[in-house]
């Protein structure tokens, strides 16, 4: 079996926004009056917003403090800084060695989607300028299950038209890896913080991505 398609998540992956979800979530904290530092934020990598805040809420034994309404509101005003702070990404912010790489499977006749949680991807995508490198972008207001579920990979296999088992995935964090095994795919590990399921090809960053080597893998 050949390789079909490579899956990228978007955070810590094509790009380092993880810093922006930090200061956005340290300035709701802040204003809430809430310890956050960066040990929750490892907690938070591939969890959605609204489970991301109510990590935060238990870590300040604050998880009946507000309703579901006010957490919703909470968690949207925290993206709402965290879109601010994203308009300055350029392409000088896309992750060493991804450019070259995917290029290098695009001319193998690999194609490639992006599998994000966040509902900035799309933006993000065009700031860096590389939406037109992906035949497929999730879109997360679509899917009902967060990573680790597996739902988000195996709605890209489908819309890319092949099997998961033709499908080659691509994460930094916990979360994401056991989504991609539970979606029956083979899984790169970008410096992941390995709790569970181990990668099946571990890299420290995204400069070690070699196609060659996943293809053989694969």
């Amino acid at each position: 079996m050949c390789l079909k398609a490579l899956i990228f998540d978007l955070d810590g992956v094509l790009t380092d926004t993880a810093k922006y979800h930090y200061l956005a979530w340290k300035k709701l904290a802040d204003e809430l009056g809430y310890y956050f530092d960066e040990d929750i934020n490892e907690l938070l990598k591939g969890v959605s917003r609204i489970n991301s805040f109510e990590i935060i809420l238990e870590k300040n034994n604050a998880t009946n403090k507000f309703t579901d309404l006010e957490k919703e509101t909470l968690a949207n005003k925290k993206n709402e800084y965290y879109k601010e702070m994203i308009e300055q990404l350029t392409p000088n912010d896309i992750l060493e060695g991804i450019v070259p790489f995917i290029n290098e499977a695009r001319s193998n006749g690999v194609k490639c989607a992006v599998a994000s949680i966040s509902k900035n991807a799309s933006r993000v995508l065009e700031l860096l300028k590389i939406s037109d490198m992906f035949d497929y972008i999730a879109d997360a207001a679509l899917v009902k299950n967060p990573k680790p579920d597996p739902e988000i990979f195996l709605t890209c296999a489908e819309q890319l038209g092949f099997k998961p088992s033709e499908c080659v995935g691509i994460e930094d964090a916990q979360a994401g890896i056991e989504s991609i095994h539970a979606a029956g795919m083979l899984s790169v590990g970008i410096n992941v913080t390995v709790t569970s399921i181990m990668p099946d090809i571990v890299l420290k960053s995204t400069s070690e991505l070699d196609f060659k080597q996943i293809s053989e893998k694969f």
